[in-house]
């Protein structure tokens, strides 16, 4: 009885190119290496495309003003705020000026509040000189607010921007920077750092420290495409895991354990998310950094700071991948290897932010 064509073949022989290590990655020069199969679709310049998520997600909204594209602001720096220091205040940074978003929570109950179904029991944090910070954008306004009224009303604005872009957007790009949070105990308010260490004041008892898991990241992926959906059924999403690793943990664990905990559960939640919905694309610039021969010269001597030409390998293989073609300012690997790896330009950061002021505060008490 003959048998079907190719019964006896191996599955794998069959395999595409880029599902074979071999030639996918062995045998393709490092400053070219592009993990990726075909997007699920592609950016035109056309098409509103907001932004999202960490630090290292900043170098998104850059890239693609920077290349033309349509970066959709629907908080822009107003006219009275001189442009050199708009960054400062919180503008241009992303497509609203709600700072960085570092889990899928905290962008949860971003959106629910924008939608006014999730009002936070603590609304503002009093400072030195009676100055008033938002919770959830402690470093928007570098000095802050002059009251809590004036801080109120600079949040309303804010959260009918944030309504307003979720409205418009055609594809939202969210880089999910870690698994660690803290939260208040009494309605669960995920804030971007620890109360206390940038603004506001510490207490045990009113906040505590957690660190979600991978089904917990995927739930709350989950949510917020629910959400978006809601609001705007025809929105793409495309996730991608930032490749820096965590400032310090609260866990008790060695910092690059904990790392390796939070980038491999985010991995694993995107890769849920892009499995169970059409929709959603995954970009892997984590990949990029951390899994190439390159990563002496893709992070900078802190071993943290992902340098120009990271950024450059990143950002290049982005184009290629959902616009068809590399960035119009691809440079040859010969002329982006650097002699020395340098951090690219200062990022706005929270984390950082952070242990600064703890130094500052040892300097003061010293």
């Amino acid at each position: 009885m003959p048998t079907a064509p190719d019964a006896c073949a191996c599955p794998y022989e069959k395999a595409a190119p880029a599902q074979k290590w071999t030639d996918a990655v062995a045998g393709v020069p490092d400053d070219r290496l592009n993990p990726h199969l075909p997007a699920r679709f592609q950016l035109d310049p056309a098409l509103k495309i907001a932004s999202a998520g960490s630090c290292f997600a900043q170098r998104i909204s850059e890239s693609l003003t920077a290349q033309g594209f349509n970066y959709f602001v629907t908080e822009p720096c107003p006219g009275w705020l001189a442009a050199d220091r708009a960054k400062e205040y919180g503008y241009g940074v992303f497509s609203a000026r709600y700072g960085n978003v570092y889990t899928p929570l905290q962008l949860v109950q971003l959106v629910q509040r924008a939608l006014g179904i999730f009002q936070p029991e603590e609304p503002a944090w009093s400072g030195k000189n009676d100055r008033w910070f938002d919770p959830f954008r402690p470093r928007i306004q570098p000095k802050g607010f002059s009251s809590a009224a004036e801080l109120n009303a600079d949040r309303d604005c804010h959260l009918q921007a944030v309504r307003q872009l979720l409205e418009g957007l055609d594809v939202f790009v969210f880089t999910l920077g870690m698994t660690e949070a803290w939260r208040s105990r009494s309605d669960g308010a995920v804030f971007p750092v620890c109360p206390g260490c940038v603004a506001g004041e510490y207490s045990a008892e009113a906040y505590e420290f957690c660190n979600f898991s991978a089904a917990e990241i995927s739930e709350h992926l989950n949510q917020f495409f629910e959400l978006l959906a809601g609001i705007n059924p025809s929105a793409r999403v495309i996730l991608t895991v930032s490749p820096v690793p965590l400032m310090a943990t609260m866990t008790e664990r060695h910092v690059l354990q904990a790392t390796t905990y939070s980038k491999a559960v985010l991995r694993v939640a995107a890769e849920e998310a892009v499995r169970r919905h059409a929709h959603v694309d995954y970009f892997a610039s984590y990949e990029i950094i951390t899994a190439t021969r390159n990563t002496h010269r893709y992070f900078a001597a802190d071993k943290r700071s992902v340098t120009a030409d990271g950024v450059s390998h990143v950002m290049d293989a982005f184009f290629r991948q959902y616009v068809g073609q590399g960035s119009s300012t691809e440079q040859s690997p010969s002329t982006t290897r650097s002699t020395e790896a340098t951090p690219a330009d200062d990022l706005v950061c929270d984390e950082l932010a952070m242990f600064e002021a703890i130094g500052n505060r040892r300097k003061e008490a010293a």
